[in-house]
């Protein structure tokens, strides 16, 4: 008896081996579109972000066409946002661009995939509470073309005026962080790369407050080079330009390497 039993239990388990896990139930099954779209509205208002993207994506493959399918693409895009993930917000809100070009709301989906980066931040900064201009500048990047391309394409959508703002932060803190590499390198005697950063601040940021110390670094590196006609160049941009600079070393000692001791007291 027992045989039987221990033989019975083998061959149900080999059964399920051989038929795989069992299907999962779906609860929308039969549903109508509307009934799918309000569940996942409801979704969305609870945050359940993950719940509320699956079923935007039910509707829109079970009724492709139409006002509902269109707005779940725009859903699923935000939804991905809210969610914390950029890349797949991005890869949503492109996919409805691609699609519906000529949407009326399509300046939106341009919008959103610049919030989408802008907001990114990575565990290590959050814990860390990492300047946002220490970190890798590819995602501040991606979110000024984002702006930028909005307010090109729309300059009268009324997302326009906060996506200018948000741009000229995020080319703040682009120049803000050519200034903080430059630093690491000053630090590490590699006064060459420094000079680079500092023109390249001045170059692709004329109208940031980095331009100020990029100077300051170009004239500290210059000095350390001694490369003195070029330091004396760049000393008179920076005080024909700034002229009560807190970077002014007007009545210092010119004793030696003083720029830099200058600066690096500053810090």
């Amino acid at each position: 008896m027992k045989r039987s039993l221990a033989l019975i239990a083998v061959l149900l388990l080999n059964g399920c081996a051989l038929f795989g896990e069992p299907t999962e139930i779906d609860e929308t099954k039969g549903w109508s579109v509307q009934k799918i779209n309000s569940a996942a509205e409801e979704r969305m208002r609870d945050r359940d972000y993950e719940k509320a993207i699956k079923l935007y994506q039910t509707l829109e493959s079970r009724y492709p066409h139409g006002r509902y399918a269109m707005q779940a693409e725009m859903e699923i895009a935000y939804a991905y946002y809210k969610k914390g993930d950029a890349a797949a917000a991005m890869a949503a809100a492109d996919r409805f661009i691609k699609l519906h070009p000529h949407h009326p709301n399509v300046d939106y989906m341009y919008y959103l995939k610049g919030l989408a980066t802008f907001n990114e931040r990575g565990i290590v900064e959050k814990l860390t509470a990492q300047d946002i201009s220490d970190r890798d500048p590819k995602a501040l990047r991606e979110s000024f073309a984002a702006f930028k391309e909005l307010i090109t394409r729309y300059p009268e959508s009324k997302y326009a005026k906060d996506a200018t703002l948000r741009m000229t932060y995020l080319v703040n803190t682009l120049s803000q962080h050519e200034l903080h590499v430059a630093r690491y390198y000053m630090k590490r005697q590699a006064y060459i790369a420094a000079l680079n950063r500092g023109k390249f601040v001045i170059e692709n940021y004329p109208e940031t407050p980095a331009v100020e110390e990029a100077l300051v670094i170009m004239i500290s590196a210059y000095d350390l080079l001694d490369m003195d006609d070029l330091k004396q160049d760049t000393l008179r941009v920076l005080k024909t330009n700034y002229p009560e600079s807190r970077f002014n070393t007007t009545g210092v000692p010119e004793d030696k390497k003083v720029w830099w001791k200058f600066w690096e007291s500053l810090w």
